[in-house]
């Protein structure tokens, strides 16, 4: 299969725009012998006129020997897909070898390391739009799939047949879902009868990729459109059949929540709200829905029962679902949404004990009271009111320092 090629008088790539070290990893790689691109959503970004968050990069180097390139800076980590990080002090550049496999077999991809060339290596990518191969050095696109038509007319199409491509890898449907809600491309026809026919088959799944798909999306800024997909493509209830309900109706409170989180993660998508706030910001309306119903029928709990209550809820909701959420994620949300009570009482008046402004787990409380602030403009005021009294404390603790 001869590729398309594009020139740099065709695709306007600003090169300015490419990480520095990821031309720094590709051109060692060419050096030793090897090719070397930028692959995947790096390149589909670029194309978009946006500056990617990753940098991925695909080469012809087997995983040992970049790690012999490399060296201590390099890191071999995966069993399923083997992959090579190269670090950059804090930074991390992800570089994968070309794999080889007959993307026409329909079986669960269960491994994923044999080694092939840059043409069998992007037949076996999940989308056309991720398809694209981009060298910086003399800035041509290389173009297997149709890749870039699929970008510039905004289709989300699979790379070969969807019904084998989601039986081999089926968290291909989240991340079709995905690209859906955060790039607004619309889905081939094929593409999208091949979801709803497939749809059983994300039972079968990885747990953790499952849930680390989800995560990224609630910190993407985009999560809202993302969850309002998957639960009307039917994901959302076989993964979390608990939670599901709460998002039928895309005018809930549930969405609202949503919304906010999205709205705060977009002024800076580098460091989202942590996933334990996310998980509570999730979580916080089925939970009051329950603890309102238990205030009008008259039986006012205390703030050790709304403890009590968050945790269980939140175990009924999320141990009963497909992903196992880490225990410590679970804990520091029940204590999130437990303090919105004593910030919001159920009833009687605000009590700003000094003490628990002084908690380590005030702020956290007070980022979850101003999702509900941003959700429901009725609660600005108090939320002002609780940060008011928070910015004086921590004004006072800086001057007694002094």
């Amino acid at each position: 299969m001869q590729p398309r090629i594009y020139l740099p008088s065709e695709h306007t790539i600003d090169p300015q725009l490419i990480d520095r070290e990821a031309i720094v990893v590709i051109n060692k790689l060419k050096s030793a012998g090897y090719s070397a691109y930028l692959v995947g959503g790096s390149v589909r970004d670029l194309l978009a006129k946006k500056v990617p968050k990753d940098f991925d990069i695909s080469t012809s180097a087997r995983p040992e020997e970049i790690k012999s390139l490399f060296g201590r800076q390099c890191i071999l980590i995966g069993r399923r897909f083997r992959l090579a990080h190269i670090r950059f002090g804090h930074k991390i550049l992800e570089v994968s070898t070309f794999r080889a496999g007959d993307p026409a077999e329909g079986a669960l991809i269960t491994q994923d390391n044999q080694w092939g060339t840059e043409e069998e290596d992007v037949l076996r990518r999940d989308f056309t739009i991720n398809g694209l191969y981009y060298d910086p050095n003399d800035q041509k696109v290389i173009d297997y799939v149709g890749g870039w038509e699929d970008i510039n007319n905004r289709l989300l199409r699979t790379i070969g047949d969807p019904i084998v491509r989601f039986k081999q890898d089926p968290v291909r449907m989240i991340r079709l879902i995905k690209f859906r809600a955060r790039l607004r491309y619309d889905i081939v026809s094929d593409t999208k009868i091949a979801l709803l026919k497939c749809l059983p088959e994300i039972l079968k799944s990885s747990p953790a990729r499952v849930l680390e798909e989800m995560y990224k999306m609630l910190e993407s800024g985009a999560s809202a459109p993302f969850f309002q997909l998957m639960a009307d493509s039917g994901l959302l209830n076989l993964l979390f059949p608990k939670i599901n309900p709460y998002f039928e109706n895309p005018d809930s409170e549930a969405y609202g929540f949503l919304i906010a989180s999205d709205q705060i993660n977009q002024k800076d998508l580098k460091r989202p709200l942590s996933r334990s706030t996310l998980t509570a910001a999730v979580l916080f309306p089925l939970i009051d829905q329950a603890l309102q119903e238990k205030k009008n029928s008259g039986n006012v709990p205390h703030l050790g029962q709304i403890h009590s209550i968050c945790y269980e809820l939140i175990h009924q909701n999320l141990i009963s679902a497909f992903s196992h959420f880490p225990r410590r994620i679970l804990s520091e949300a029940a204590m999130m949404i437990t303090h919105q009570y004593r910030m919001t009482p159920l009833q009687g008046k605000m009590h700003f004990s000094p003490r628990f402004l002084r908690s380590r787990d005030f702020a956290d409380a007070l980022l979850l009271l101003r999702i509900r602030a941003e959700a429901n403009e009725e609660l600005m005021d108090v939320f002002e009111e609780w940060r008011k009294h928070y910015q004086h404390l921590k004004k006072e603790g800086h001057h007694s320092k002094k």
